[in-house]
């Protein structure tokens, strides 16, 4: 069953021309999440919204058009939904209380709340480019608010000195991301990857200097693993 936005539909959602259009995006964003760009058919997103195909030219000109407003909703709605998050989160979250929630609210949007999220991700780097103009600028504001996370934890000493803040900006998104393509719910709890994806993110960004230390201990200041003899033959 495709997952739908969490948002508000709109005021006019109660006719029917509204909601069989709303029912095409689902369709194609539960579509396009687990085909790809190459794979999706209008015959298939015609199937899954349970409409004749030709109905689909009367709400989107063209198979592009319709992604294109599925790759746009996807990363707005991610962006709206992490905004409220972040908002909701009590006066005392430090910036790494920030990250762990916004690492949770990035992979639950993606993997269990929104095909359309799902759908962004796993296509971004396969739509042709006027297929992603709108995608992009959307994304470069969610990126913003990444940006601005790591910079804060950075201002309160909380970053670990020896970090480039974009450099590990990108890594923590590539991360995230790359579960759209991994995650199965058979293979473990949505639950244990988002615990699990904290600790790493939490412990790879964070620096808290134990008393009377000054700073954390530097890359030279890590002792090399023993190397083992290979067996003689």
């Amino acid at each position: 069953m495709p997952r739908k936005q969490e948002e508000p539909a709109p005021e006019d959602a109660g006719s029917k021309s509204a909601r069989t259009r709303e029912r095409i995006l689902d369709a194609a964003a539960h579509v396009l999440s687990r085909k790809g760009y190459a794979g999706t058919r209008l015959s298939d997103v015609a199937d899954q919204a349970e409409i004749q195909a030709p109905a689909i030219y009367y709400y989107f000109p063209s198979r592009d058009d319709l992604i294109e407003e599925v790759m746009w909703s996807g990363i707005a709605h991610i962006r709206e939904h992490m905004t409220r998050v972040l908002a909701a989160l009590p006066p005392g979250a430090d910036a790494l209380d920030r990250i762990d929630a916004a690492v949770e609210a990035h992979l639950r949007y993606c993997l269990e709340i929104s095909d359309y999220t799902t759908a962004s991700i796993r296509n971004a780097g396969q739509v042709p480019e006027n297929v992603a103009i709108r995608y992009a600028a959307e994304a470069s504001q969610y990126g913003d608010m990444w940006r601005k996370l790591l910079q804060d934890a950075d201002n309160a000493g909380l970053l670990r000195p020896d970090l480039d803040p974009m450099a590990a900006r990108m890594m923590v998104l590539g991360a995230l991301n790359w579960a759209a393509e991994w995650w199965n719910p058979r293979r473990g709890s949505l639950d244990t990857v988002v615990r699990t994806a904290q600790s790493l993110v939490r412990h790879g960004l964070g620096h808290r200097p134990e008393s009377g230390d000054d700073e954390a201990p530097g890359p030279a200041a890590r002792k090399p693993r023993p190397r083992k003899r290979p067996a003689s033959g």
